[in-house]
């Protein structure tokens, strides 16, 4: 099968500079897209101390970093960025329409030969491929935070998603040094979502009822499972935002064993949302 020459990325945020710097590290050539270019500067700052950090521990040279980098182009012109492209990989917010309405303007921009890639972690994949004449090459391809270190890629077929594409995926994250699983259904939270919310709430649970603090959760979780974060740390990590609309999301599809706890909730209403706004279930000091 061709390897893949040329990616597209829509989207700037932490999600989309990752698997556009993990492409770049293939000796892909990357179009980053966003409309906002405060955003793309950002975008390409968080790269470059991605790839310091690499040098720093002497994984790659500067030399091979600056390739890298210099394989990267940031732009703010939709067009420029999906011309070409053997395939554009979608990483905006977890918002149905807006990534229906990003679809819908791939679908009438890119070659008809490029895969279009959705970034989702839990939304239907069906749903976002409807507003395209060629739902056929639409695929779900979920990478983990960080893109750059986490192994695994779960590819998610959609009703209509072709095998030759699906086969196009998995080759893919393959040539970009990835594992893959492949959801064969198109189902809400797909494998891994799924899974890990249900511990996750779980575990936040275990807390409310004042079983464990969740400092021991997060221990428990570290050392009985191997697991290299705890979840209330993970969920920091990650976002509690992006929790609590998994949950809900979840509990729609399949009933009160995914409704978000109390505590979760409050967090989220009181602006705590995890390391990125310096605190959620932990503090993380900013100075």
């Amino acid at each position: 099968m061709t390897s893949v020459k040329t990616l597209a990325v829509v989207g700037s945020g932490t999600m989309g500079h990752g698997i556009g710097q993990l492409a770049a590290m293939q000796a892909i050539d990357v179009r980053v897209f966003d409309v906002d270019s405060a955003a793309l500067d950002r975008a390409r700052s968080g790269v470059r101390t991605s790839l310091d950090r690499f040098v720093k521990k002497g994984s790659i040279s500067q030399e091979q970093s600056d390739n890298i980098l210099g394989r990267m182009s940031f732009v703010n012109d939709l067009d420029k960025a999906v011309s070409g492209a053997d395939v554009v990989v979608e990483a905006v917010p977890e918002v149905l329409e807006l990534k229906q309405k990003v679809f819908a303007d791939l679908d009438s921009r890119a070659d008809e030969s490029t895969l279009l890639a959705t970034n989702t972690s839990q939304l239907s994949i069906t749903a976002i491929a409807s507003v395209t004449s060629h739902p056929e090459r639409v695929v779900g391809m979920h990478f983990f935070n960080p893109p750059v270190m986490m192994r695994l890629v779960e590819i998610i077929r959609g009703t209509l998603t072709s095998d030759e594409m699906l086969d196009r995926t998995v080759a893919l994250a393959e040539q970009l040094g990835k594992e893959s699983v492949v959801c064969q259904r198109d189902a809400p939270g797909f494998i891994t979502t799924r899974a890990i919310m249900a511990l996750r709430l779980e575990c936040i649970r275990i807390y409310e009822e004042g079983i464990a603090s969740m400092e021991d959760l997060d221990k428990a979780m570290r050392l009985a499972f191997n697991h290299p974060m705890g979840q209330f740390e993970l969920n920091d990590y990650n976002g509690l935002d992006i929790a609590l609309q998994g949950s809900r999301n979840l509990r729609e599809a399949y009933g009160e064993r995914f409704a978000p706890p109390p505590s979760l909730v409050s967090r989220v209403a009181a602006g705590r949302l995890g390391r990125k706004t310096g605190g959620g279930w932990y503090d993380y000091p900013t100075d």
